[in-house]
C-alpha cells in the first residue's frame, strides 16, 4: 500500500499536468498519484498516457473539481491523502516531512503547511502563505478566513467517514469547507516551512480562483446559511458568533479591494469596479474605499477604457 495518495484533476490543461505529476512523485517515498481527467475535450487522455508512475481516471462528464476530487478519493488507496491543482508543484520530500509530523500527531486528522506563490510564468516569488501556521483547535481562526493553501494539505482518510466528502455545490471553496469540518472535530498539525508552489491567479487567468467576486459570493452564502449553523458555532457565545461575522465580512472585503487593485493594474478596469463596489458592499473597510478612489481617479483622467 502506498504512504499517501496525491489526487491531482485536470481539465484541458495537459500543457501543465507533466510538472505537477513530477513534482508529487518526488515530493515522498512511494506516492500514489492519482490524476483525475474531469471529462477534458483536447488531448489530456494522450498526454496522460505517455505518463508514468500514474494512475489515470477519466470521468464521462465534468463533475467541477470538488467532484473530481471525490472520485479520485474513491480511486486512491493510501491511509493519507492530498489535493495538487495541476498548474501547482510540491516541493521535493514535503511530502515525506509531512507524513512524518502527522504520524507524531496521532490526536491530529490533518497537516499544513506554507506555500510559495508562483506567478503566471515559472518565476517564484518567496513570500509565503501563511507568514505562520497555527495548530492545535484552530476552528474558529480557519471560520472566517481559509488560510491552508490546498495543495499544502495532508490528512487522513478515516476522518472522512466522520466529516463527508467535498461538496459539489461550492466551486471554488470546497476544500475551505472540508477543511472546516475537519478542524471543528479534530485538532490539526503544521509544519512551518514551504511545500508547495502554489500558482497565483491572475485577473485575466483562467484559474477558477480568478473570479473574485463570484467566489466571495458563494462563500457569503456558504457561511450564513450552513456554517453559522454548524454546532460549535450555535454552542458558541454570542459576542463570539458576533466577532467571527465581523472577521468574516472584513477579510472578504480586503480580499475584493486587493482584487480591485491588482485588476486595475492589469487594465482590468470593469473587473475592477465589480470587485471595489462588492467589497463596499459587504464591509466598509479603509482598503475598500482606496480601491474605489483609485477607480475614480483613473475613470477622471481617461487613462483607461472601460473593459
Amino acid at each position: 500500500m502506498p504512504n499517501v495518495s496525491v489526487i491531482i484533476t485536470t481539465y484541458n490543461r495537459p500543457h501543465l499536468l507533466p510538472r505537477a505529476v513530477e513534482s508529487a512523485l518526488a515530493a515522498g517515498t512511494d506516492v500514489e498519484v492519482i490524476v483525475v481527467d474531469d471529462a477534458s475535450i483536447d488531448e489530456t487522455a494522450k498526454v496522460c498516457a505517455a505518463l508514468q508512475g500514474i494512475k489515470y481516471v477519466r470521468l464521462a462528464h465534468n463533475q467541477g473539481v470538488a467532484g473530481a476530487r471525490n472520485a479520485g478519493i474513491l480511486e486512491s488507496s493510501a491511509e493519507y491523502l492530498a489535493f495538487l491543482d495541476d498548474d501547482d508543484i510540491r516541493l521535493p520530500g514535503s511530502l515525506d516531512l509531512q507524513l512524518a509530523a502527522l504520524r507524531d500527531a496521532p490526536e491530529a486528522a490533518l497537516i499544513y503547511a506554507q506555500a510559495l506563490f508562483g506567478g503566471a510564468t515559472d518565476g517564484v516569488v518567496q513570500d509565503r502563505y501563511p507568514k505562520s501556521c497555527v495548530t492545535g483547535d484552530i476552528f474558529w481562526q480557519l471560520l472566517p478566513q481559509n488560510f491552508m493553501p490546498v495543495g499544502s494539505v495532508v490528512f487522513r482518510r478515516s476522518c472522512l467517514s466522520s466529516v463527508g466528502m467535498l461538496d459539489r455545490s461550492i466551486a471554488g471553496i470546497d476544500d475551505w469547507d472540508l477543511w472546516l469540518r475537519i478542524a471543528a472535530l479534530y485538532p490539526v498539525a503544521a509544519l512551518d516551512q514551504p511545500v508547495v508552489v502554489w500558482r497565483r491567479p491572475s485577473p485575466t487567468s483562467d484559474q477558477g480562483s480568478a473570479h473574485a467576486v463570484e467566489i466571495v459570493a458563494i462563500s457569503t452564502r456558504q457561511f450564513r446559511r450552513r456554517w453559522l449553523k454548524m454546532p460549535r458555532v450555535i454552542e458558541a457565545p454570542t459576542r463570539m458568533r458576533r466577532r467571527v461575522s465581523r472577521q468574516f465580512s472584513q477579510n472578504m472585503a480586503s480580499h475584493l479591494a486587493y482584487e480591485a487593485l491588482r485588476s486595475l493594474s492589469y487594465g482590468q478596469v470593469g473587473r475592477a469596479n465589480r470587485c471595489a463596489l462588492a467589497a463596499v458592499r459587504l464591509h466598509s473597510n479603509g482598503l475598500a474605499w482606496r480601491a474605489l478612489s483609485q477607480l475614480s481617479a483613473r475613470w477622471t483622467a481617461g487613462g483607461l477604457s472601460k473593459n
